[in-house]
């Protein structure tokens, strides 16, 4: 691999592809919206704040006058909603090339539920997630070079329970700690990501499934900590680690790098709990996410949990 620095200057011409991107009015999310409409690409912005999505466009457009972008309601803490938007996506685009999983919730002090009773960060990091690309995989199948680009963390390797998931008490009823539910949720998204791309290799389809994380970036993920905590959170990240547009850049090598396999998983270099800055790489990730029977066992039991059945 080079040495030389990956860049939205690597990005290839996106003319012609519609990116679904979740989060994506503000953030990460907002970073690979603008670079992939001023690529060309038909953006949709799947956000649970339609007001926010306008303005995000809005901020887009100033930018990129000619650019085609789509406000898509989506709120990944109601199945329904995930079921909802899935319907529109799919009634309004004839196809989509790329799927990027990006929103997520950080660390919320209290343990919180979604609307269908999950814990907070399980359900909208990783069920939420798993949920909607399987209602939108018949969208994504069909299409030359589609790819689905799910979003972890350093966490994933630094914080999750004892043995990875916790099989016993998913949803952190019994007791709740902030940072192990937001590993685990990110593991989540890393065992999610490798069986997605096992599964699509063994049907013999050629959509491949990614992953990506940005290092510690300067975004609004730690609006949950509140107060004093979000300021720390935003401004060391800005000061001393990644910005959002150099953070989502990894995400955004998952997804149009011409070179780039499934199952990769692109990040700032450095071991796997540690690679904080800096352009994205190959990254590394914890032994248990590559572990196939809790890969196996985590997807059972979020086909359980939302209803979703994969058809390949």
């Amino acid at each position: 691999m080079s040495r030389q620095k990956w860049t939205e200057a690597n990005v290839p011409d996106q003319s012609g592809r519609v990116a679904v991107i979740t989060g994506s009015n503000t953030g990460l999310g907002f970073e690979n919206a603008r670079a992939f409409a001023q690529h060309g690409a038909k953006v949709v912005l799947a956000v649970r704040d339609v007001a926010k999505g306008e303005a995000a466009a809005a901020k887009i457009k100033a930018l990129a006058p000619k650019a085609d972008i789509v406000v898509q309601a989506l709120d990944l803490t109601s199945l329904a909603s995930v079921r909802k938007a899935a319907e529109e996506l799919k009634a309004s685009l004839p196809k989509i090339d790329l799927l990027i999983n990006n929103a997520g919730v950080m660390m919320p002090p209290k343990r919180k539920t979604t609307q269908d009773g999950f814990e907070l960060q399980f359900g909208v990091n990783h069920l939420g997630h798993f949920a909607l690309t399987g209602l939108l995989l018949d969208k994504l199948l069909p299409v030359d070079g589609a790819r689905v680009v799910t979003v972890s963390s350093i966490a994933h390797s630094n914080n999750p329970p004892k043995g990875g998931i916790k099989f016993d008490d998913p949803q952190w009823e019994r007791s709740y700690l902030p940072q192990s539910a937001y590993g685990q949720s990110k593991l989540a998204n890393l065992l999610f990501a490798y069986a997605l791309d096992r599964r699509l290799k063994d049907a013999g389809k050629g959509l491949i499934s990614t992953a990506a994380h940005p290092g510690v970036a300067g975004t609004d993920l730690g609006r949950q900590f509140g107060g004093l905590g979000k300021q720390l959170y935003e401004r060391g990240s800005a000061l001393f680690l990644n910005t959002a547009k150099v953070g989502a850049l990894s995400q955004l090598r998952a997804a149009v790098d011409p070179t780039a396999k499934g199952a990769e998983y692109y990040g700032p270099p450095g071991p796997p709990g540690l690679a904080w800055r800096g352009h994205p790489v190959l990254a590394r990730s914890s032994k248990i996410a590559h572990d196939v029977s809790v890969q196996e066992r985590l997807w059972t039991l979020s086909e359980q949990l939302t209803g979703v059945t994969y058809s390949l």
